[in-house]
């Protein structure tokens, strides 16, 4: 029996009841559930120590991390982030389940006790994830491509840079406004919040694309860093939905490439006929 993974464990399973304890007392929407879930760490704590016979302190910094993680991007993704560490607990638990059996009862209990709690929580920010979804999507495909065919007709950077962002704003402002009478249908979604949440995202995401064109005075040369700073907000918000709704992380990502780079690698065509056959240079 290997003492140092049951520590390590007795370790995570306080750590996981103060983190629980702290959210349940900023969260009053989930602070039963949140309760719940602390209550059962706790018991796991006081069933690791009857083993090691040691008394432990949390490491602060991993329950401030965590909270901090909930307070920006909302409980499920903090939550199930800190979780994903038990996944591969399986084999560490039917090892002490030979000497210790309850040990299996506790596996059972963190599999399922924990994962039924964590799907009853309500989290604003993943409620309204489709709006930034909506946002950022539209923003990445219509705007890299647009840009890209733009450069690959202009030359100054600076015209292409200006161009964008008069779209992205005008665009911005579009998507908010469908995006408030689509909430409208819906009863669960405050609408001003939802246009907020899609018009806001769609502004970020074209101030992502669009800066490197202000920092480079070719066109061209612009678009290596528009196209790493559009891979950039894909991966990392994709990884967040990933985790947040358990859903496959690298089929999201392939998906949003290939229809991002699709349209830019089109665009790309498109602009690269009209400044070879129109002769167009700005």
């Amino acid at each position: 029996m290997d003492m140092q993974k049951i520590l390590k464990q007795q370790q995570n399973e306080l750590d996981e009841f103060h983190i629980y304890t702290e959210l349940a007392k900023l969260d009053e929407q989930n602070r039963e559930i949140l309760r719940r879930i602390a209550h059962d760490e706790l018991r796991h704590y006081n069933f690791w120590k009857r083993i090691t016979q040691k008394e432990l302190k949390p490491r602060g910094w991993r329950v401030r991390y965590y909270v901090w993680m909930a307070k920006i991007f909302g409980l499920s993704f903090a939550l199930k982030l800190m979780e994903r560490g038990e996944e591969n607990a399986q084999s560490f638990y039917m090892e002490i389940a030979k000497e210790y059996p309850e040990a299996k009862k506790i596996y059972e209990d963190e599999a399922r006790h924990e994962k039924e709690l964590l799907g009853l929580l309500k989290d604003e920010k993943l409620k309204y994830a489709g709006a930034v979804v909506l946002g950022m999507n539209d923003a990445l495909v219509e705007l890299t491509g647009t840009l890209t065919g733009l450069a690959l007709a202009f030359a100054n950077a600076k015209y292409v840079g200006i161009t964008g962002v008069i779209m992205g704003i005008a665009a911005s402002l579009s998507m908010a406004a469908s995006a408030y009478l689509e909430a409208r249908e819906n009863e669960g979604l405050v609408p001003t919040k939802y246009a907020l949440y899609t018009g806001i995202s769609y502004i970020l995401t074209t101030i992502i694309v669009v800066a490197p064109f202000f920092l480079f005075d070719n066109a061209k040369i612009a678009l290596i860093p528009m196209f790493l700073g559009a891979a950039t907000a894909i991966v990392l918000y994709n990884y967040y939905i990933a985790v947040a709704r358990d859903e496959n992380f690298a089929a999201r990502v392939k998906e949003m490439f290939v229809i991002t780079f699709g349209v830019s690698a089109i665009s790309f065509a498109i602009g690269y006929f009209v400044n070879r056959y129109f002769g167009i240079e700005i």
